[in-house]
């Protein structure tokens, strides 16, 4: 086991930012930036031995800055995913949050989190942790809340992410990665032929702005139904309203089992290559998002265009807009607490 940090590169104002590669007795990397604790390479073999980077993203910084709305990789707070009009209350307080998605919801916290520069050690041959101060109000949310978030990497191809998000005051906290994955990379083209399978009996429908109208629908029948593999391409055309609003998946999917428990919530297989990838979160839900308002007109790695379906995300959640949806578990934190979460991605291969 290894990390090694290099200088990734460097702000406008001259701030540097720098990447931490950790690499296992197999070969196995995962790489990490300052900018945005941003989960940035994750290299891995294929059923040949082939070693590939399976995330998409971007080659540079520059990338990172330009295309700011993908969110490539990057850790997102202080609420990730959407909160209704930005407006929620702690206590009976009323909190109007940025309305950075349309002048309308308030999406991933504003960005705040995932394009601040965090601090970084190296706490041992394979773990890194990135930590940053989030103060009071930014971004309309109560209480300065010190985060970090951990990365590490065992022989068993696990990557683990460990959050940890303490308050001074009553606030709400929602963490996830928003890594964007293709197992057989993006040159060889879009996700739609990976298989997919989730531990999900249930997800959450959601209205025009993609706000969730607080049913918790059950999945039976539906073209939500992963219960069972499926390749993520055999439904996501079908006339669904909640497809063709969101030109494919972009739900919140309720992970099966008890909150607080790590278990097993989801399992990627690509025929072409062999890998595999594997979900586990002690969290409530997982955000399935298929890469839909992907544009060719950004450029991310190798000088590969972007394009629709290019990716999908796994993005271990409190549900969204939970703070006014009172029948969703509940992400409140009181001063001197906060949230403190687990979620793993395990590489693999099928012969």
């Amino acid at each position: 086991m290894s990390v090694k940090k290099e200088l990734y590169g460097k702000l406008e104002n001259g701030q540097e930012v720098f990447e931490y590669t950790i690499e296992n007795t197999h070969g196995v990397q995962v790489s990490i930036i300052t900018y945005g604790a941003t989960m940035n390479r994750i290299i891995c073999p294929d059923k040949d031995g082939n070693m590939e980077d399976i995330l998409a993203g971007f080659d540079s910084l520059e990338g990172h800055l330009t295309c700011p709305g993908y969110y490539c990789g990057q850790t997102v707070g202080q609420y990730a995913n959407r909160i209704c009009g930005g407006k929620f209350e702690v206590n009976g307080v009323a909190y109007q949050a940025t309305q950075n998605e349309n002048d309308k919801t308030c999406l991933h916290g504003g960005g705040e989190y995932s394009h601040a520069v965090w601090k970084a050690i190296i706490v041992d041959d394979d773990c890194v942790e990135f930590s940053y101060l989030s103060p009071d109000m930014q971004d309309g949310f109560p209480g300065n809340v010190e985060t970090t978030v951990t990365y590490s990497l065992g022989d068993d191809n696990i990557i683990q992410i460990d959050y940890k998000a303490i308050t001074d005051k009553d606030t709400i906290i929602n963490m996830t990665n928003h890594a964007y994955f293709n197992l057989a990379t993006t040159k060889r083209g879009n996700v739609l032929g990976h298989e997919l399978t989730l531990n999900c009996d249930a997800y959450t429908p959601t209205d025009a702005d993609s706000i969730p109208t607080g049913e918790i629908r059950s999945v039976e029948g539906t073209a939500f139904d992963f219960k069972t593999a499926k390749t993520i391409g055999q439904d996501i055309g079908a006339e669904d309203e909640q497809l063709v609003q969101c030109r494919g998946y972009d739900h919140n999917f309720c992970i099966n089992g008890e909150i607080g428990k790590l278990r097993h919530f989801a399992h990627v297989y690509e025929p072409v290559t062999g890998r595999t990838l594997d979900g586990y979160t002690d969290l409530p839900g997982v955000q399935l998002y298929t890469g839909n308002f992907m544009i060719p007109e950004d450029i991310g790695k190798e000088g590969i265009p972007f394009d629709k379906h290019y990716a999908f995300c796994l993005e271990t959640q409190y549900y969204p807009d939970t703070p006014n949806q009172k029948n969703f578990p509940q992400c409140k934190f009181k001063a001197g607490k906060g949230f403190i979460s687990t979620t793993q991605y395990k590489v693999g291969v099928k012969k």
